[in-house]
């Protein structure tokens, strides 16, 4: 069958595609990012984030430079772990849905731990372990994020605690053993570990857990031991920093073969890392007057804090140790549906990418899981890859975009990050195909409780 006249099927994976800067947003922002607060208005000292985080992550979350320089060691071990990651054609895709959009994909699922999560995890440890610290304490909820992080871990030799959220703990039990592969120590949270998830257990005694309830177990973790640090997989700057790797090569990769900017950028969205990984190198075209690329992000309506959430300040964690943030939430006191993509379980989001939302740079959709499970079948049926259950939002979103260019006979190009492989979500899976597989409407959204702070 002539299929006429294509650009090529995947762009090449050479080692120079690997950039030596990791891209900062914040000077690009429209406007100034409303800083944290303290419940009483009072910005934090800088003291509070240096006894959670090492002091170069610290300069690193407030910078105003646009490029910041990835150490030699960081950009090693990420070319040995694969990187440049693949930017591949989906012309399966676009021939079961006989469309005339051109759609590609960022894979990172070929990277050990199976997503994106690693090129934050290394530099992570590789901060800490610069400053001496012994030992990282952190939340997870698929155990995407948890894993990446204990390799990297293991790679410096660092020890890694990781609270995992209890809903995925049961559901995902072989990402909990690949973390203990690794050398980390998993907790189900919430836990018996800590005050707050001894509370929260008191109360609910069968708790599913939050990304929320396990970073506030992980802070104060690390609060109660010196020599521990606390490890962020999303939301605050220099995590969504770390990850500018995914769209600075896609950027190459397009140029590489031919292509013009994409019409659409896709991902989804929990705390923002792999979205903002993949689209703010092309953000920043856009900020810059030379773009058109519309941008979208892609999140569950049972957690629905982009497309249903309150732009206002809120706690990062469910038990309001952190500062307050500004950003699109639900509450930190929403009690999230126990759904399979547990890394889009979060009230909240990125502040920078809250702040993109709001001056309506980038937009944002919701799904159900039954109908982003379907998405995930067909890009296995039709590309040959299992998506997590997180990154089959995003396939959901393409398909979308692909059936509306179909219908208006519009040849546009989509990209989107493939962020994770769901080999092993393939329980969510086998209740999707066995009819089993549950909706969950959102809860009523009450910010009541939440204090009332200006900019």
């Amino acid at each position: 069958m002539d299929l006429g006249v294509r650009p090529p099927i995947r762009a090449s994976q050479r080692e120079d595609l690997v950039p030596e800067y990791w891209y900062n947003i914040l000077p690009d922002l429209p406007k100034p990012l409303p800083p944290p607060r303290l419940p009483d208005g009072s910005i934090p000292p800088r003291s509070m984030f240096e006894r959670l985080f090492p002091k170069t992550l610290v300069d690193q979350e407030v910078s105003s430079e646009r490029y910041i320089k990835i150490p030699y060691e960081v950009r090693e071990i990420l070319i040995r772990l694969g990187r440049p990651t693949p930017l591949i054609r989906a012309v399966g895709l676009e021939r079961f849905l006989g469309t005339p959009a051109r759609i590609y994909y960022k894979y990172e699922g070929v990277l050990p731990t199976g997503s994106h999560k690693i090129n934050t995890a290394v530099a992570q440890i590789y901060y800490n372990k610069a400053e001496g610290i012994e030992r990282v304490s952190t939340e997870t909820g698929a155990g995407q994020w948890g894993s990446a992080l204990a390799l990297a871990g293991a790679l410096f030799g660092v020890k890694v605690r990781v609270f995992m959220v209890r809903s995925s703990y049961n559901q995902k039990p072989y990402r909990r053993v690949l973390m203990e592969l690794y050398g980390a120590e998993v907790i189900p949270s919430p836990s018996t570990l800590t005050r707050f998830g001894r509370a929260v257990l008191e109360k609910d005694p069968d708790s599913p857990g939050s990304l929320g309830i396990a970073i506030s177990e992980a802070i104060e973790d690390v609060l109660s031991d010196e020599r521990a640090r606390y490890s962020l997989g999303s939301v605050l700057n220099h995590v969504l920093l770390h990850q500018t790797v995914i769209g600075l090569e896609a950027k190459k990769q397009l140029e590489e073969i031919g292509e013009e900017e994409p019409d659409y950028i896709v991902g989804c969205v929990g705390g923002g890392s792999n979205f903002a990984g993949l689209s703010y190198p092309f953000v920043h075209d856009k900020l810059k007057g030379r773009s058109k690329t519309r941008f979208i992000a892609v999140e569950p309506k049972a957690c629905p804090s982009l497309t249903r959430g309150v732009y206002t300040y809120d706690y990062g964690d469910t038990a309001g140790l952190t500062p307050l943030l500004k950003m699109y939430t639900v509450g930190h006191r929403y009690r999230v549906p126990p759904i399979h993509a547990g890394g889009l379980r979060y009230h909240g989001d990125a502040p920078t990418l809250c702040l993109l939302v709001d001056e309506k740079v980038i937009d944002a959709v919701a799904y159900h899981q039954t109908e982003v499970f379907e998405a995930g079948r067909i890009f296995a049926m039709s590309e040959g890859i299992v998506p997590a259950p997180e990154s089959a939002h995003a396939v959901k979103a393409v398909i979308d975009i692909a059936l509306e260019a179909k219908r208006r006979g519009e040849k546009v190009v989509i990209l989107f990050n493939l962020s994770g492989h769901g080999l092993l979500d393939l329980q969510g899976y086998k209740e999707y195909l066995e009819g089993r597989l549950q909706d969950y409407e959102p809860e009523v959204i009450d910010l009541s409780y939440l204090p009332k702070l200006s900019e």
